[in-house]
C-alpha cells in the first residue's frame, strides 16, 4: 500500500504553451533614483509629469468608496461620454486596460497559429509579445532611415495570412509620423479582410497638419479600428484606462475577448471625469509640446541629428553608444529609455528634468 508519503513527485511541472518559449520580455521605465539623494527624474515611461486635471482625484476618491462592488462591466457612463465626443455610436466603442489591453484583445480577436501580423519596427514594444502570446506570426517590417513607417514594405509584406496590421501613429519610441496622403493610399491598398489598426496612444501631442485623426479615417472603412487611450495626456496611467473605435464587428469582437470586470469603476470615473476638464488638458498639453520644442531646439543646436517628434518624447539614435549615453543621464539625474545598440527615448518632464538631459546630452556629444 502507497501512502501518501510514498506518493511519487512528479519530475515535470505543467506543460505550457509552445508559443511561450523565448518571448520577449516588456521593458517598463526604470524608477528614478538618484545617488546620495540627490535629485532624480523618470524620463522613460512617457508618463504625464503633471498631477490628474481638476476634479479628477475627488472624482477617483468618491469611487474609492465602493471598491468592494464589482465595476460596470459595460462602461456604460464612459462609452457614452465617449461617444459623445467623438461622435460615433456607443456599439463602436469597446473600452480595455489601456490601449496596450485593448491591442491584446484585437490580436486575440482575429489572429491565431498560422496567422500573421504585421507592424513597423522599431515600435511599441508590446507588438510582438502580444502576437506571439496569441500564436500568430510576426512580421516586423523595418522603418525607413528616417526612423518612419514604410508603407510601401510593409504593404509589401502582408500576405492571404495576414490578418492584422498596426501602424503606431505617433511612432513610440521615435515620435515620428506618416501622414494623410500616404495613409489612405495604404489604406486603400490594404485587402478588406485584414483589420487596420492606427494606435494613436499619442494624437493629442500631434501639432503637424498634414497627420491624420484616425477616427475621420475609420467612419468609411470598417476594417480599420483607432486606439487611444487615457495614459499619456489625460495623465492616468496607473488607472489602465483605453478603448478602440471601431465598426459594431469589430468593436462586439473586442467586448467578447475583454477581460470581465477589467477596468475598475474608478478608472471609468476618473475618465469621465478628465474628459470633462478638456480646457485644463489643452493647456497642459500646449505647455509640454512647447517644452518638446524647446528640448528638440537645444539638441539640434548641441549637434545631435534627431527625428521630428509629434509625441511627449524624443529620439536619438545612438547605436552601440546607447547604453553609455543611458548611463550617463542616469549619472546626471535623469533616467532615459535606452534600447541596447539602437537609441533612446526620452520623455518630456518638468523643466527642471529636461534640463537636466540636456546638460548630460551637452557633456556627451562633447566627448564623442
Amino acid at each position: 500500500m502507497t501512502t501518501v508519503s510514498e506518493t511519487p513527485v512528479p519530475q515535470h511541472g505543467p506543460r505550457l504553451r509552445e508559443a511561450l518559449r523565448g518571448i520577449p520580455t516588456y521593458k517598463p521605465g526604470k524608477p528614478a533614483g538618484g545617488a546620495d539623494g540627490a535629485p532624480a527624474f523618470k524620463l522613460s515611461s512617457n508618463e504625464n509629469p503633471y498631477p490628474p486635471l481638476p476634479g479628477v482625484l475627488e472624482t477617483a476618491l468618491a469611487a474609492a468608496g465602493t471598491l468592494n462592488r464589482y465595476p460596470d462591466m459595460g462602461c456604460a457612463g464612459l462609452v457614452a461620454e465617449l461617444a459623445q465626443r467623438y461622435g460615433v455610436p456607443e456599439s463602436h466603442l469597446a473600452t480595455g486596460t489601456g490601449s496596450v489591453g485593448v491591442a491584446q484583445s484585437l490580436v486575440h480577436a482575429t489572429a491565431g497559429p498560422g496567422d500573421e501580423v504585421v507592424y513597423g519596427w522599431r515600435s511599441f514594444e508590446a507588438y510582438p509579445i502580444i502576437v506571439q502570446i496569441s500564436g500568430a506570426t510576426a512580421v516586423p517590417v523595418p522603418l525607413t532611415e528616417g526612423d518612419v513607417h514604410d508603407l510601401d514594405a510593409m504593404l509589401a509584406a502582408v500576405t492571404e495570412r495576414t490578418r492584422l496590421i498596426f501602424v503606431c501613429n505617433p511612432n513610440n519610441p521615435t515620435g515620428t509620423v506618416v501622414r494623410r496622403a500616404e495613409l489612405e493610399r495604404f489604406l486603400d491598398a490594404v485587402p478588406s479582410d485584414v483589420l487596420v489598426v492606427l494606435d494613436e496612444a499619442y494624437t493629442e501631442f500631434v501639432r503637424d497638419p498634414e497627420v491624420p485623426d484616425g477616427v475621420e479615417l475609420y467612419r468609411d472603412r470598417p476594417n480599420v479600428c483607432v486606439l487611444r487611450t487615457f495614459s499619456k495626456a489625460y495623465g492616468l496611467a496607473g488607472l489602465r484606462v483605453g478603448f478602440a473605435i471601431a465598426h459594431e464587428p469589430v468593436a462586439n469582437a473586442l467586448r467578447q475577448t475583454a477581460v470581465p470586470f477589467g477596468v475598475s469603476q474608478l478608472a471609468q470615473d476618473a475618465a469621465v471625469a478628465s474628459l470633462r476638464s478638456e480646457p485644463a488638458l489643452l493647456e497642459r498639453v500646449a505647455a509640454l509640446v512647447a517644452e518638446r520644442d524647446r528640448v528638440e531646439a537645444a539638441l539640434a543646436a548641441q549637434g545631435w541629428t534627431l527625428p521630428a517628434s509629434q509625441a511627449n518624447f524624443v529620439w536619438l539614435r545612438l547605436g552601440e553608444r546607447t547604453t553609455d549615453f543611458a548611463a550617463a543621464c542616469a549619472a546626471a539625474g535623469v533616467i532615459v529609455r535606452p534600447f541596447a545598440g539602437e537609441g533612446v527615448r526620452v520623455t518630456i518632464g518638468e523643466v527642471e528634468a529636461n534640463d537636466l538631459f540636456l546638460g548630460a546630452a551637452e557633456l556627451f556629444r562633447k566627448g564623442l
